[in-house]
């Protein structure tokens, strides 16, 4: 196994959660949201210090697929799975209950169920499955390892968990099944944890310090950066070059 942890101190005032989607709107108050973007592009143009892939996602004209046979490339339309907020507007929502991370107006960070974002929600970003409850593990049927992408918060409300696993890649690291998942987002202390866009769609990079470029952390399982409709980002006030 090969794991990506980003621990994210939810008490410094200098540290700014953000949900970003990809592109533009392509069609305007039609069905499609937004354009497939590379988590490291939006990164550069959100100026984020670390950003992970988001929510699942349907693009136009597209069957999900991986490695070699992945099309999600750059500006295709596309639309998110579950509810999505950005700086207080919403772009998204569903039929039916999602966990979603939200960041609320005052900074307090949740995992919640969500059709829909609330008022009081500033930054919504979904996922598929709960891991983690209350402290407890979710059961999950599922035995496949797959590279995956998850966010936990702990008891006090204090820390964010950001962890990406690699996957597919026999000898390097085979990916985790969901009840894998849960037992490390347990292990990271984390109260409650929803599991987000895995496969080829899960990333994490950060801004190198010495280039102010975005470096890629893990090893993408399509051999390269999957565009995706919306992302995770962290920034922070002091970051270099800033």
């Amino acid at each position: 196994m090969r794991l990506f942890v980003a621990e994210v101190d939810l008490t410094d005032p200098h540290i700014h959660i953000r949900v970003a989607p990809g592109g533009p709107d392509p069609d305007g108050p039609g069905k499609w949201q937004t354009t497939l973007m590379q988590p490291t592009k939006i990164a550069t143009r959100e100026h984020f210090d670390l950003v992970v892939n988001g929510d699942f996602f349907a693009a136009r004209g597209l069957k999900d697929a991986e490695g070699t046979n992945s099309k999600f490339t750059s500006e295709i339309w596309a639309l998110v799975e579950g509810p999505a907020v950005t700086d207080g507007a919403a772009w998204s929502s569903c039929n039916s209950n999602r966990p979603c991370l939200v960041v609320h107006k005052d900074k307090k960070v949740d995992i919640e169920m969500l059709v829909h974002a609330e008022a009081d929600d500033w930054e919504v970003l979904a996922g598929n499955v709960m891991l983690v409850k209350n402290g407890l593990p979710v059961p999950h049927r599922g035995r496949t390892r797959n590279p995956r992408t998850a966010v936990g918060v702990d008891s006090k409300g204090e820390k964010l968990v950001i962890l990406v696993v690699d996957g597919r890649k026999p000898g390097v690291s085979v990916g985790m099944s969901y009840t894998e998942m849960t037992a490390e987002m347990l292990r990271l202390g984390c109260r409650d944890a929803l599991n987000l866009d895995g496969g080829g769609s899960s990333v994490m990079a950060v801004r190198d310090p010495a280039t102010s470029k975005m470096r890629i952390l893990n090893t993408p399982s399509d051999g390269h950066e999957r565009a995706v409709a919306n992302t995770l980002g962290i920034s922070v006030d002091s970051a270099p070059n800033r």
